[in-house]
């Protein structure tokens, strides 16, 4: 396994990858991936509904090789530098709120949350699948628990 470094981030696929850097923080980089994703949300989130998750999805389809080559330079499967899945799942997380500022943390939380714990089958998809796929994948199931959870949440809120 080699270690992500500074000058990784020269190569354009490799910043998008490690999140423009976020990735390389020591403590906590699918964090921090997860925060740039919500600073990508913000001049995303007044895009009627088709073109944000339009967006969302070839953003998913980019990550699939975009990590797959990123993790072969660092010799992992899913090295935690790799932080483009975290960007990705938060923005499909974002696509089923309502923009507010409740939403967005209650969103981060439960991504987070889903995302280090993985449940099933996102630990079996994380475990069984490799590639750029498997990277992107464990981080879609996270997303669609969050959604979940959030429609949960929302629909407790009105009882």
């Amino acid at each position: 396994m080699t270690a992500p470094t500074l000058t990784m981030l020269r190569d354009p696929g490799h910043f998008l990858a490690l999140g423009g850097g976020s990735g390389l923080v020591p403590k906590g980089p699918g964090t921090a991936g997860t925060v740039v994703g919500l600073l990508v949300y913000w001049p995303m989130m007044s895009l009627d509904h088709l073109s944000y998750l339009a967006i969302s999805i070839v953003l998913f389809g980019i990550g699939v090789p975009l990590c797959q080559r990123t993790a072969a330079i660092l010799g992992e499967h899913d090295h935690p530098a790799i932080v483009w899945d975290e960007i990705v799942g938060i923005l499909l997380t974002l696509s089923f709120i309502s923009p507010s500022i409740t939403g967005c943390v209650l969103a981060f939380v439960l991504f987070r949350i889903f995302d280090i714990f993985k449940p099933w089958p996102i630990s079996f998809l994380d475990r069984r699948i490799g590639g750029g796929l498997g990277i992107m994948l464990d981080d879609l199931f996270a997303a669609i628990y969050s959604v979940i959870a959030l429609a949960f949440i929302e629909y407790l809120s009105y009882i």
